[in-house]
């Protein structure tokens, strides 16, 4: 896999990091000229798309794609039309929000995952059944997830964009970008890469419980915009089964875990713990959800929502994307400035979760704002974009010193 496709990652990344600190000063202090919601809207879909998108493009080529399919022109070509939508994307959300521009990039970014899609169902080769049916049911949910975003039109068109019909057509996409595509994606990775057996029997019960507990837990979004019982009931049902599948999964893998953990470097053991933990606590999570009161200002109070948000793209997919970008040398945990950059990253992170939610739980028992709060939370995301110009200066760094020495050994 070429090197400058990971560094073009987590330059995406960097970038992406930038525009949510940049969010964050607003809260501070307004920029005139800039304008909130159309910078929110750059950020995520650099954020997503950018890096969560393309990395799992990077890992799913390296791993699943035999060495001869490899050699295809095709996936190098896909690889930086993808990243030419990201920039389209970068440059003019911020700049317009949903315009003409930005909606032909958002277009041509879903062509090129349709064709992603097209390419590793045909060339993938998953030594595994498990490998093989997560991997396929991620294609598959990242597929699905793109009806909501088909539905935007129509439903501005003909209700407006604070109708139902419309809110319901953006959490259809993103809960099966989130909880089908990337987490089923980072699922098959795990297995592939802890190279864990599982019987097969008991994993199709794992694998058909989560399959059903995701497309159940979309009835809670749902009823932000429906208020109705049922859906209430279906998620929590959802939620339970969810709850089911995970703690299956964890018997599972258990005997094998400690053969797959023990020869990881102390950074990759902490990298990988952090990820598990934020995968066990988005679960729990879920659960405290099921308190109807809960449920019902779950959307309500905003600081939940970002919380619940970065928990599961910074938390869970981030973290496993680093676990395996360092168990395979695509980071180096030997490489002091990328072990601090990481550090630093997940240090902002957890400051930054636990200040949003302890400030949604004072806001949900009416105690107000805490002192200076946005102030907080803009010194407490500075590590983020620190932490990640850390790790890109230093694979910037290393892909041009590589060069140097091509360019001086040919002489």
């Amino acid at each position: 896999m070429k090197k400058s496709w990971i560094l073009a990652c987590f330059v995406n990344f960097f970038i992406a990091s930038l525009m949510g600190l940049l969010l964050r000063w607003m809260y501070v202090d307004p920029i005139s000229g800039v304008n909130f919601q159309f910078l929110m809207h750059g950020h995520s879909h650099v954020a997503m798309l950018g890096w969560v998108y393309l990395m799992l493009y990077c890992l799913i080529f390296h791993f699943f794609v035999p060495k001869e399919n490899q050699q295809k022109p095709i996936y190098n070509r896909l690889f930086w039309v993808t990243e030419l939508a990201v920039i389209g994307m970068m440059i003019d959300f911020p700049a317009q929000g949903y315009a003409f521009a930005s909606i032909l990039f958002s277009t041509l970014h879903i062509f090129c995952s349709y064709y992603f899609c097209y390419l590793i169902w045909k060339d993938a080769k998953p030594s595994t059944f498990p490998e093989k049916r997560m991997l396929r049911t991620a294609l598959f949910f990242m597929i699905f997830s793109t009806l909501g975003v088909w539905c935007l039109g129509p439903a501005v068109g003909l209700m407006g964009k604070a109708s139902a019909f419309y809110q319901i057509a953006i959490q259809f996409f993103l809960h099966f970008q989130f909880n089908g595509w990337f987490l089923f994606a980072v699922l098959a990775l795990f297995f592939k890469q802890s190279k864990i057996k599982i019987d097969e029997k008991k994993f199709r019960l794992f694998y058909n419980l989560l399959v059903t507990a995701t497309i159940l837990t979309l009835a809670l979004p749902v009823s932000w915009s429906l208020a109705n019982p049922i859906f209430y009931w279906i998620n929590a049902i959802g939620v339970t089964i969810q709850l089911i599948a995970f703690v299956l999964f964890a018997l599972l893998i258990q005997t094998q875990f400690q053969d797959f953990f023990t020869p990881l470097s102390s950074l990759e053991k902490k990298v990988y713990r952090f990820a598990l933990c934020s995968l066990a606590l988005k679960v729990i999570i879920q659960l405290v959800v099921l308190v109807p009161e809960l449920a019902q200002v779950s959307h309500e109070i905003r600081n939940f929502v970002i919380g619940y948000i970065h928990l599961t793209m910074l938390g869970i997919i981030t973290g496993f994307l680093f676990g395996f970008s360092l168990q395979n040398g695509f980071l180096n945990a030997q490489n002091n400035i990328q072990k601090w950059g990481i550090k630093i990253f997940l240090l902002g992170f957890v400051a930054t979760e636990i200040l949003l939610f302890l400030q949604g739980t004072w806001l949900f028992l009416k105690s107000g704002s805490f002192f200076n709060y946005y102030q907080n939370l803009f010194i407490a995301s500075i590590p983020l974009p620190i932490g990640l110009i850390f790790v890109t200066g230093s694979l910037f760094y290393k892909a041009k010193f590589q060069r140097s020495d091509v360019r001086n050994y040919s002489i």
